[in-house]
């Protein structure tokens, strides 16, 4: 179903009471704007990352006085009366501008509107001094994590290898997301899948002859609504997720720590999902779509044919095919939603600014599919890459909620009941369209 019109995020600018879940997602949608603000329309998976780092933090402002879940990589737990908006506020802002320092006047403003809507006094000074140390913990944990590192990409151009496409001609970008130490994984590369197929077999031939037909800019065998399809998720899939989880927490009434849970657990996921997909492409480095067609007669395969004027309905982004970084995400998302919801249900309103529509998604399966056939409507990544990607990701999101943001006994610091899994309570895995594993 698509809808027409996407509301304003909830909370922003309308709260007229100092309800601490409406703090966390006012601090989400400031967090959002600053990011993306910052980076612009780049295309790689950069805004999860610090997307991650915020949300973390606040995690660990709120539970630490809240209690409920298991703090992230902290034991230092938040004084009994100190106010959880507060620390909230507080946390996101100090993590805010220590990376986007330009944005302090506005960080800063913003920091004072939280703390005057709430009542002033000990409860609000405790909140504010335990949001420092929140924030500080994760900088401090994250020193020396490998941001902005010269990696270099030393693949010579031959038949499957990436190299840069038209019309731009850009470099690989932020080759630094392939080995940057990951917020919950033990490694970027834990979960690396298997690489692409090879040149020479039928399964190569299927994703480029799908590609060839169907993700054409023009003469494609697309209907209107698959060209729509690929258009809303060609934008900038981070705010997408942001909007929609903060709407979701809104229309259920979703408590302070709960709130500041599902944020956690779906960034920080979505954070190693990147580093995840960018490890696969820096180790892969199969070239994209756009490439393989026009250079189908280098291949080696029969069943492939050339193309030298063909191009994708959109631009291709400045990396390697497999694995594709928005099916990683999204199913990574997905997978984290259900987890923390214990429901496959997904209930989500996802806008795309691209479209300037809302579509809802009522389950993790439908998401999955749609982004995994956008991509390749989009003639931008191979279907084995979608495939391989939303595969990735729910690895990755599950192991993560296996290990971090469990509930805890009251008063205890230890998981109470134990870390279960989807499938243990009954929840079918997210899935990913036509895939058969």
């Amino acid at each position: 179903m698509t809808l027409t019109a996407a509301t304003s995020p909830p909370g922003a600018g309308t709260r007229t009471t100092p309800d601490p879940a409406a703090v966390v997602r006012e601090w989400n949608a400031i967090a959002t704007d600053t990011i993306t603000t910052s980076l612009g329309p780049r295309p790689s998976g950069q805004v999860a990352i610090w997307e991650g780092f915020v949300s973390v933090a606040v995690y660990n402002a709120v539970v630490g006085i809240e209690g409920g879940y298991a703090l992230y990589k902290w034991r230092e737990r938040g004084p009994a009366k100190a106010s959880s908006a507060a620390a909230a506020a507080t946390a996101a802002h100090d993590v805010l501008l220590t990376y986007f320092p330009a944005f302090k006047e506005r960080l800063d403003t913003a920091h004072a509107d939280s703390l005057a809507a709430l009542p002033a006094g000990r409860s609000r000074d405790r909140g504010v001094d335990y949001g420092r140390r929140a924030a500080a913990r994760i900088i401090e944990l994250r020193e020396g994590d490998g941001r902005f590192a010269d990696v270099p990409f030393t693949a010579s151009p031959a038949p499957g290898v990436w190299r840069p496409t038209p019309p731009g001609f850009q470099p690989f970008i932020d080759t630094w997301l392939a080995r940057l130490r990951p917020l919950l994984l033990a490694s970027p590369h834990q979960f690396r899948p298997g690489g692409p197929p090879a040149l020479s077999s039928a399964a190569y031939a299927e994703d480029v002859q799908e590609l060839k037909a169907m993700g054409a800019k023009s003469g494609s065998g697309r209907t209107a609504q698959q060209t729509e399809t690929a258009l809303f998720f060609s934008g900038n899939l981070i705010e997408q997720v942001q909007s929609a989880v903060r709407d979701h927490a809104a229309r259920h009434r979703f408590g302070v720590a709960e709130t500041a849970r599902l944020f956690a657990a779906v960034n920080a996921s979505a954070t190693d999902a990147v580093v995840t997909a960018w490890d696969a492409k820096l180790h892969y480095g199969s070239w994209r779509p756009i490439t393989a067609i026009r250079l189908a007669d280098t291949d080696g395969n029969p069943a492939t044919t050339a193309d030298p004027a063909w191009e994708p309905l959109l631009l291709t982004p400045p990396h390697p095919d497999h694995i594709a970084g928005h099916t990683t995400v999204t199913a990574a998302v997905t997978r984290a939603l259900t987890g923390v919801l214990g429901t496959s249900r997904t209930d989500l309103y996802v806008p795309s600014e691209v479209t300037g529509t809302t579509r809802y998604y009522g389950s993790a399966d439908d998401l999955n599919r749609d982004v995994v056939d956008a991509r390749v409507w989009g003639g931008v990544h191979s279907r084995t890459a979608d495939l391989v990607g939303c595969r990735t990701g729910i690895r990755v999101a599950a192991w993560a909620l296996e290990h971090y943001f469990q509930p805890v006994a009251k008063g205890g610091t230890q998981p109470s009941p134990p870390a279960r899994t989807a499938r243990q309570d009954g929840l079918a895995e997210p899935e990913c369209g036509d895939d058969t594993d």
